[in-house]
C-alpha cells in the first residue's frame, strides 16, 4: 500500500514522449505497492494508474478497494476485529474493514496480498519519465465519512497533492509533458468540480451498461449520448469505458462493435478502455488465447487511443514488434543488436 504524503515519491513517476503512440497502463502484481510501480516502469509502462482513497485521518492513499479484506492480511490482526463495519456504497450494503476506519499508521502495519488467487503470490530500473493516472475513487462515499479541515473535500485534497508535486498543465502542453498526469473518475460531478481546480486532463470512466454513475445516478445510455458528450467535452479530454461496453460479448465471443469510439472521436474525446489481461479467463474466444491478438484488435481495428492492461510487458512488446522503430534510433539499434545476438547464438549452436 502506498500513502500519498511528504514521504512518498509516487507523484515523481512521470513520462516523456507519448504523442502519436498508443500508450499502455499498468495494474499488476499486488496492487498499488512500490514494487509494482518499479516493476511497471521496468517493463515499459507509459503511465502508472492508481486509485486514490483516504484514511480515517484524512491522508490520501493508493489503494484499489474500499475494504481491506481481499487484498491485505487484516484477518490476521486480531486487534482490529471490532473495526468491521457495514456501509451503504452506491446503493448496496457492503460489510468489511474499510480504509476510512483506519489511520495511516494502522494501514501501514498491514501487508498487501495479491488479490487474484490464480496469479503469482510470491511478491506478497532504469530511470526514465513515466506518467501517472490516478483515479479519484468513490468520492461520494469518501466525502461522507472523512472530515476534511476548513470545509475542504476529497477532491481538494487530491488536487492539492498533485500541485504539491508539480503536476499541472493542459494536455500536451510543455508543463504537462514534463510531468504528465491524467485524472480519472466514475463520478462526473467530481471531474467537473476538479476542472475548476486544475487544468490537468481528465477522463470520465464508464462502467458497464447496467451500472449508473456513482454521484448523479445517470444511466450508461445517458452519459454516452451525443448530447452528453457535447456537454462533458468541456471538462474532460476523453472517456475510459469498460471494453465490453464498446464491443459487447455473448458466450465469450465478441459481437458487432458499437459506434462509441467513432462518436467519441467526433467530439474530440480520447478513448482509453479497461482492462486487458493475459489470463485465458479474461480473453474472449475470438483471440484464440493470444493477448497480442487482443491488443491488435483494439488498437488497429477499433482505433482506441490507449489501453489499460495488467500485463505491461506484453503490451510493450506488442508495441515494439508492430512498430519497432517508433522509439527512436537508440531503441532501433538495441533491437538490431538483439537480432544479431540471436542469430549468432543460432549459428554457434548449428555449427
Amino acid at each position: 500500500m502506498i500513502e500519498v504524503n511528504n514521504h512518498c515519491k509516487l507523484f515523481d513517476l512521470t513520462t516523456s514522449h507519448i504523442e502519436g503512440q498508443v500508450v499502455n497502463f499498468l495494474r499488476r502484481l499486488p496492487l498499488h505497492t512500490r514494487y509494482i510501480c518499479k516493476r511497471a516502469i521496468e517493463e515499459g509502462a507509459d503511465f502508472i494508474e492508481t486509485d486514490i482513497l483516504a484514511s480515517k485521518d484524512g491522508i490520501l492513499i493508493c489503494f484499489h478497494d474500499l475494504t481491506l479484506d481481499a487484498t491485505t492480511d487484516i484477518a490476521q490482526h486480531k486487534k482490529f476485529e471490532s473495526r468491521k463495519r457495514t456501509y451503504e456504497v452506491q446503493g448496496k450494503n457492503i460489510t468489511g474493514y474499510f480504509t476510512i476506519d483506519f489511520t495511516l499508521e494502522e494501514l501501514k502495519s498491514l501487508r498487501v496480498n495479491q488479490r487474484s488467487p490464480f496469479r503469482d503470490q510470491q511478491y506478497n530500473g532504469a530511470p526514465r519519465v513515466v506518467g501517472i493516472y490516478p483515479e479519484i475513487k468513490n468520492p461520494v462515499f469518501i466525502n461522507q465519512h472523512v472530515k476534511w479541515p476548513i470545509g475542504k473535500k476529497f477532491e481538494d485534497k487530491f488536487v492539492d497533492t498533485l500541485k504539491k508535486y508539480g503536476y499541472k498543465g493542459t494536455y500536451l502542453s510543455k508543463q504537462w509533458l514534463k510531468q504528465p498526469a491524467f485524472i480519472q473518475s466514475f463520478a462526473p460531478t467530481s471531474l467537473i468540480y476538479i476542472s475548476h481546480l486544475t487544468d490537468l486532463p481528465k477522463i470520465l470512466l464508464i462502467d458497464d451498461a447496467t451500472t449508473p454513475t456513482q454521484d448523479t445516478n445517470q444511466s450508461y445510455w445517458e452519459i454516452t449520448s451525443n448530447s452528453y458528450f457535447d456537454f462533458i467535452k468541456d471538462y474532460v479530454v476523453g472517456i475510459g469505458p469498460w471494453k465490453d461496453s464498446i464491443v459487447p460479448a455473448s458466450n465469450n465471443y465478441l459481437q458487432t462493435p458499437t459506434d462509441l469510439v467513432t462518436r467519441s472521436h467526433a467530439y474530440n474525446l480520447q478513448v482509453h478502455p479497461f482492462t486487458c489481461r493475459n489470463e485465458n479467463v479474461f480473453l474472449h474466444f475470438n483471440f484464440s488465447q493470444d493477448p497480442y491478438n487482443e491488443y491488435d484488435y483494439w488498437i488497429k481495428k477499433i482505433g482506441v487511443d490507449g489501453l489499460f492492461t495488467d500485463f505491461t510487458g506484453s503490451l510493450h512488446h506488442y508495441q515494439e514488434w508492430t512498430n519497432p522503430f517508433s522509439m527512436g534510433e537508440e531503441s532501433a539499434s538495441k533491437l538490431l543488436d538483439k537480432i544479431a545476438y540471436m542469430i549468432s547464438k543460432f549459428r554457434n549452436s548449428y555449427n
